[in-house]
């Protein structure tokens, strides 16, 4: 839970970032069924980037109103490398249910949200 809910930016600000027991729920629905899948897959580290962001820290980073951040469904993830994030992108795209994977400015990082009221979209963009 605390590589989900740890961000710099909230420590500079002062910005508890603590989720609610839903966003709880929806972060362990995410690790459960794409984020654990993705790492064993790997076999090596994969780095949260962000995930869980409370009202306060979405602002703070410029977040859209509307982020999947906001109520613990999505992460932000990176290999270390664009190749390993290419990668990361595919297995989760041909094999994890998710709401909606995107590539950021060539595969700099992978976005990936999972709802677990199993309304999963498998919308996929590249940003």
């Amino acid at each position: 839970m605390s590589e989900l809910t740890y961000s710099r930016t909230a420590q500079i600000l002062h910005i508890s970032n603590i989720p609610s027991d839903e966003a709880k729920a929806n972060l362990v629905a995410l690790v459960d069924n794409v984020l654990d899948k993705a790492r064993d897959a790997w076999g090596k580290p994969i780095k949260v980037n962000s995930g869980y962001r409370c009202p306060a820290l979405n602002r703070a980073v410029g977040g859209v109103s509307n982020s999947q951040h906001l109520t613990g469904e999505a992460a932000d993830i990176t290999t270390g490398t664009r190749e390993g994030n290419k990668w990361l992108f595919y297995y989760i795209k041909d094999n994890c249910v998710y709401d909606q994977l995107i590539n950021e400015q060539n595969y700099s990082w992978v976005h990936v949200s999972y709802k677990r009221n199993g309304a999963n979209r498998r919308d996929v963009l590249h940003r």
